[in-house]
């Protein structure tokens, strides 16, 4: 006999939570049954009956999951005034505004009897999902080093970011808090712990409040390294340049893999020139390879099992110490250990 279907409340309707709906939509053994958003015109047409606001929808319904994709701005109210109505949350990155607004939400979470899991695609985009087994497995030898040159080309002008999440514009943060958090993870990921951060940050675009520019480097006590190189206004070879956002390499002492702007990944064996292309399956649909689908499965999976995930949001705290090591870096100019 199978499952009963979860009845999932969405949060958000906006760019991002538009692919939250499609997912919920699709996936087998969820039902959405709300959409929440101030904008009712935002929130037709997603299939589900709509609501101006999230407590009045939560009383009514009683879903069994509520799916948080609003500006981190709203984070906090959110979980608190959710957290004692529904027992199991969901909430999109970046979580919070910063480090001591997310302790506090995870610490109200756990009060309230609800399970919190941030949801943080990235490192269920298939590409990255199938380079960390590719590590794991040997494919290049013992690992040296990871880097990430985010190259999406969209940062450029005053119209920048506004068609799609034009409050990317007003964060005091940007490039670390929004967007380099998504490759924090995936090195903690594949890597685990970091010992120590550097970081250098810049703003090129004069039109936006934050950082869109910098690089990072994460080091670890076997040293092993890893390098995020972010520059929001170049870009790079890709049909669609949102796709993966820039290029990807993985250095071992037997060989390198490498992700191109295609999602492909791509194998070279040490003192040779020639790469061989490594094929796998994938789905080409919505963001990143479909990862908002695969993370929204991989939580309704947890949350129906009772097993751990990675992204539980009191294991989701060590990358926000990690960026706020990483903004500590850049404004005093020298390593910082995450505390």
């Amino acid at each position: 006999m199978s499952d009963p279907e979860m009845r999932v409340a969405l949060v958000g309707a906006g760019y991002f939570g538009r692919f939250h709906a499609d997912a919920w939509a699709r996936i087998e053994g969820a039902e959405l049954v709300a959409v929440v958003d101030s904008d009712s015109t935002t929130a037709e047409g997603l299939g589900a009956p709509v609501f101006a606001d999230a407590v009045e929808m939560a009383r009514a319904l009683t879903p069994d999951i509520i799916d948080i994709a609003v500006p981190p701005a709203a984070h906090l109210g959110l979980i608190e005034a959710l957290a004692p109505l529904c027992a199991r949350l969901i909430c999109q990155k970046p979580f919070c505004r910063d480090l001591a607004e997310a302790e506090r939400a995870t610490a109200v979470a756990a009060r309230g009897g609800a399970r919190l899991i941030i949801h943080e695609n990235i490192r269920n985009q298939p590409w990255y999902a199938e380079a960390a087994r590719l590590i794991r497995d040997g494919a290049i030898g013992d690992p040296w080093s990871l880097s990430f040159r985010l190259r999406p080309g969209d940062g450029r002008g005053a119209e920048a970011y506004l068609a799609r999440q034009p409050y990317f514009q007003k964060m005091e943060r940007f490039l670390v808090h929004e967007t380099a958090i998504h490759w924090i993870d995936l090195f903690r990921a594949i890597f685990g712990e970091p010992e120590g951060v550097y970081a250098d940050l810049r703003r090129l675009n004069p039109a936006i409040r934050g950082e869109d520019a910098g690089i990072v480097i994460l080091d670890w006590p076997d040293g092993r390294r890893a390098l995020f190189d972010g520059n929001r206004l170049a870009d790079h070879a890709a049909t669609d340049r949102r796709r993966t956002m820039g290029e990807f390499l993985a250095e071992g002492d037997s060989g390198a893999l490498r992700i191109d702007g295609e999602g492909r990944i791509f194998l070279r064996k040490i003192e040779e020139n020639a790469e061989r292309e490594h094929r796998f399956d994938w789905r080409d649909r919505n963001f990143g390879g479909d990862c908002v689908y695969i993370s929204c499965m991989n939580y309704l999976d947890s949350f129906r099992t009772g097993a751990p995930n990675p992204t539980e949001a009191a294991a989701y705290l060590a990358n926000l110490r990690i960026e706020q090591a990483i903004y500590e870096s850049a404004a005093e100019g020298r390593r910082v250990v995450p505390g």
